[in-house]
């Protein structure tokens, strides 16, 4: 390898091409619908795959990313995120790479139906666990939110130089992400959330700067009405089931 090829690789490792920042694009993508017939919390627990439904959302998202420049694909070590990467890197000939720091947001309610109209609110031993919302209180806190992904996010960003990654995780680390990188409050009203079913969260880079973010969803015409962003919530079908 000549001494300018090899100066010229060493630049985009270190985020500069020919002087100038090297363009990146990470996309964040949230896992597909999940087959939940209990309609339990299921947060980090194991052994929840995607439904029929979310695995046509994965593919679906594959064949909208099917000509970029996609060079990394990595998820979250939950099945239902593996799942929804899976197609991405098969259209991509790419290997699945697993990164912890991409897992769902720790919940105390996992294992438990937390919706509306279930009467959770309404039991005093669930009190204590809804002391603080601006932590909040009953999980993981949105600052280790912020840390352990914009980590995933840079780890990727590294892996990716140049081109497109792919990182597939969950509604509330990618939402919390998102709300630090465009300098909003972290606390929130989760019906806010801009952060549909196998949609796309794309943080641009420039050398290690994020510049931009895009938000799409790609597979918008398959989500049900009632978990899109802004829905209103329904007895019986919470969106908090579907994180």
């Amino acid at each position: 390898m000549s001494a300018e090829v090899t100066a010229g690789a060493q630049g985009a490792a270190d985020g500069q091409q020919d002087g100038k920042p090297v363009r990146t694009v990470v996309h964040v993508l949230r896992h597909g619908e999940v087959h939940n017939p209990d309609g339990v919390l299921y947060g980090r627990r194991p052994g929840y795959h995607l439904s029929e439904l979310g695995r046509q959302m994965a593919d679906k998202v594959a064949e909208s990313l099917a000509g970029r420049d996609i060079t990394h694909v990595v998820s979250s070590p939950l099945e239902r995120a593996r799942e929804t990467a899976d197609p991405v890197a098969k259209t991509h000939g790419l290997d699945i790479a697993v990164d912890d720091r991409l897992i769902e947001a720790g919940n105390v309610f996992e294992g438990k139906t937390f919706g509306v109209g279930d009467g959770a609110l309404r039991k005093p031993g669930n009190w204590r666990h809804l002391t603080n919302p601006f932590r909040p209180s009953w999980g993981e806190p949105y600052i280790e939110q912020v840390v352990r992904m914009m980590g995933a996010l840079d780890t990727a960003r590294d892996a990716a130089r140049g081109h497109e990654a792919v990182c597939v995780s969950h509604q509330l680390p990618i939402w919390i992400v998102r709300s630090f990188v465009e300098h909003r409050r972290l606390w929130h009203d989760p019906r806010r959330r801009q952060c549909t079913l196998a949609s796309l969260t794309s943080f641009t880079y420039e050398g290690d700067k994020i510049v931009s973010v895009a938000y799409t969803e790609p597979a918008l015409d398959l989500v049900p009405p009632h978990l899109r962003a802004g829905a209103k919530p329904v007895k019986g079908k919470s969106k908090a089931f579907g994180a």
